[in-house]
């Protein structure tokens, strides 16, 4: 079955399946919030959340900058070896266990916690990305694997028009073929190439917000080892999903071309927002 997708008067069909796809990608995509998802399974209100321990800051920053660093290391050597097939379900099963021990030693592990869940997400979305048609070999597909972190970072108070899926993903495109470039062109680059210095600290800005969620839900005293096990189980969960969005758009995209998904795109997200209305 067909749906008729319209681009500047000329009709394109997309298939039914590809559309759902697509619908289901939108979904994810524009509420990619950690926060509700975290307060309904501690029972911890999403406003308590938001408050993160004194100097929690600047662990963050750093923790995060240095989780991304490892993060780009895998990609390279991604790029350079290739990788290997590996199971979402592992994933999910590491980063658990991962988690039950930041939990049971609070905000303190965060530096050496995070950047070890980091690489453990990275090699679930590196198979997410896989299994939707990309060549990892490619620099500009394996560094995009490093754009779900960005495009994960979501709050409330975001405003929509620039932290909308299209609107982050813009904004890293520069950087992101940039680096590509400069891998393709000069074959292994180190990672403190300045191109490749920006481009994580692009990431690392939005990939930071959602690091403080679940460092503010942590830090809640009822948690503990059980909790932050849970919390982690949602963070790669959030991660994995985002990411199955993602490249499900850019499947879509070497499918019918970006002009086309993008139009669809908007359109099933008014339909999202009309949706939301009537039920309000």
């Amino acid at each position: 079955m067909k749906d008729s997708i319209y681009d500047g008067g000329a009709s394109t069909t997309m298939d039914k399946s590809d559309t759902d796809a697509l619908r289901s990608a939108v979904q994810v995509l524009e509420h990619p919030s950690l926060t509700a998802h975290i307060a309904d399974v501690i029972g911890t209100p999403v406003a308590l959340l938001r408050k993160l321990p004194a100097g929690a800051s600047q662990a963050i920053t750093q923790a995060t900058t240095k989780s991304l660093d490892g993060a780009l290391k895998v990609a390279l050597l991604t790029i350079r070896g290739g990788s290997q097939e590996s199971s979402q379900i592992l994933h999910k099963a590491l980063v658990v266990a991962s988690g039950a021990t930041g939990g049971a030693l609070g905000a303190v592990s965060l530096p050496i916690e995070l950047p070890i869940s980091t690489i453990i997400i990275l090699r679930s979305i590196l198979d997410i990305a896989r299994s939707e048609g990309e060549d990892l070999a490619d620099p500009e597909a394996s560094l995009s694997c490093l754009q779900v972190f960005a495009l994960s970072g979501r709050t409330s108070t975001d405003d929509a028009a620039e932290s909308g899926y299209f609107a982050v993903r813009a904004g890293l495109t520069t950087a992101v073929a940039t680096a590509a470039h400069f891998i393709a062109e000069g074959g292994i680059v180190k990672e403190s190439s300045p191109a490749l210095v920006r481009l994580i600290a692009l990431i690392a800005s939005r990939f930071g917000l959602v690091v403080s969620q679940k460092v503010a839900a942590q830090a809640v005293p009822v948690v503990g080892a059980l909790g932050g096990a849970a919390i982690n189980y949602l963070f790669m969960d959030h991660f994995q999903s985002v990411a199955r969005g993602h490249f499900t758009v850019r499947r879509l995209e070497r499918k019918y071309g970006k002009d086309i998904v993008a139009e669809a795109y908007e359109r099933l997200q008014q339909e999202f927002g009309a949706s939301a209305k009537s039920r309000a």
